[in-house]
């Protein structure tokens, strides 16, 4: 396999997870007695550009499908976080009813629903019916397609460039990343903006949020990184914010080339330190295995412990990352009992892979386990709130990245 940014030969392995099924595959009862189809999961890094990648294995029809079931809209923390944002961004470039505004991966319509209050022209592109469903329900106009240089160049054919272009955790999703970038490349206004937030590579290697590698994840991107994809593609970054979302998020600002604006001193002040943090060095990649594994450890040797002692154990949130994690582990329902999620599209079906039942919240209140373990990590504090419950005295909460905590 060659690198998918810069076509390098790839001769160097991050991460083996071994093999696992596509981390959104939830099944339903009369899937359990199916074949369940599995993928290597291996990521691979680029000694000559730092892309972080995951091998060719799986096709992206296949893993965002009709039936894809991740909702952006089910945490309160991210919808806020979507309404900051659309604030701030609206009042920044001076948007009104004559802007128009462009995101990709709609999703549900969690954030463009902020452009339609302020009443901007918006469009989502989101090639899953079922969110995109939900979205044309709060009265965002959707693209059912997969976004590439092909749709950008029809839309700037068509006379709708835009004057911002937002992709919330979609970089990171794309097969081909550069034919991705120059379709924002097409579809920019000459004097747009393009906002871009994806997990930090920096992040991930410093809190072992190897979680957060899954099929439908193709990318892990560095500031450095993304900078150059940017470039190839005729793009320049010109501001960068760090954010806490997911574990630590980039938010990058792009535009033309040459567009005017100065290139913040953010920019030259965070890529000077991921070279000082050794992200343009082979030796911090080879070392991440072993880490990894260490949290693997932990966790079953926690589980396998309470099961010992008789105590129950289950868990919260049937997200990707969690399957990442509960595979790589090799757990299943006799060591976490169920799962805990607020999205209706999950309940009643399983994990894919461990095949742990889905379970409503509201189950915590009849079946009560000892321990609750949090498996998006990155709203643990949202999901403890949840949680409490009067009946729910003696709960203790675990998280197992980046070490095994019990509270």
């Amino acid at each position: 396999m060659n690198c998918r940014h810069c076509r390098a030969p790839l001769n160097h392995v991050f991460l083996d997870l071994g093999f696992a099924p596509p981390s959104n595959a939830y099944l339903t009862r009369e899937g359990l007695h199916r074949p369940e189809t599995y993928y290597p999961l291996k990521a691979m890094v680029c000694d000559q550009c730092w892309l972080v990648q995951t091998e060719d294995y799986a096709d992206a029809g296949d893993l965002f499908n009709a039936d894809y079931a991740y909702f952006s809209s089910t945490s309160s923390t991210w919808l806020d976080h979507a309404a900051r944002y659309s604030h701030e961004i609206i009042q920044q470039l001076n948007l009104d009813s004559t802007s128009q505004v462009i995101e990709i991966a709609a999703n549900d319509g969690y954030l463009l629903r902020n452009f339609v209050h302020a009443g901007i022209p918006c469009l989502g592109i989101e090639p899953t019916a079922s969110t995109a469903n939900a979205a044309e329900q709060l009265g965002i106009p959707v693209l059912r397609e997969f976004f590439g240089e092909r749709l950008g160049l029809e839309l700037a054919g068509q006379g709708r460039q835009a004057d911002l272009i937002i992709g919330n955790n979609v970089y990171a999703h794309v097969p081909d990343i550069n034919d991705f970038t120059r379709g924002l490349q097409a579809a920019l206004q000459p004097n747009g903006t393009i906002t871009l937030e994806f997990p930090h590579l920096m992040r991930l290697l410093d809190h072992t949020q190897f979680d957060t590698i899954y099929h439908e994840h193709f990318s892990y991107l560095s500031l450095s990184t993304a900078e150059r994809i940017f470039r190839t593609a005729g793009l320049r970054i010109w501001d960068v914010k760090e954010l806490p979302t997911h574990g630590g998020s980039l938010r990058i600002y792009g535009c033309h080339e040459a567009d005017p604006r100065p290139t913040a001193a953010t920019v030259a002040a965070l890529l000077n330190e991921e070279d000082r943090r050794g992200l343009r060095h082979i030796t911090t990649y080879q070392q991440f295995q072993t880490a990894v594994d260490r949290v693997k450890n932990e966790l079953l040797a926690f589980l396998i412990e309470q099961k010992q002692a008789g105590k129950t154990v289950a868990a919260y949130g049937a997200a990707a990352k969690g399957n990442t994690l509960l595979n790589y582990a090799g757990v299943k329902p006799d060591l976490v009992s169920y799962v805990c999620d607020a999205a209706v599209s999950k309940q009643g079906k399983y994990m894919p892979g461990s095949h742990i039942p889905i379970v409503p919240p509201a189950w915590l209140e009849d079946h009560r386990p000892d321990f609750l373990l949090i498996l998006p990590w990155n709203i643990a504090a949202e999901i403890r709130q949840q949680t409490a419950h009067p009946r729910a005295d003696g709960l203790r909460y675990v998280t197992a990245i980046p070490r095994l905590q019990v509270t």
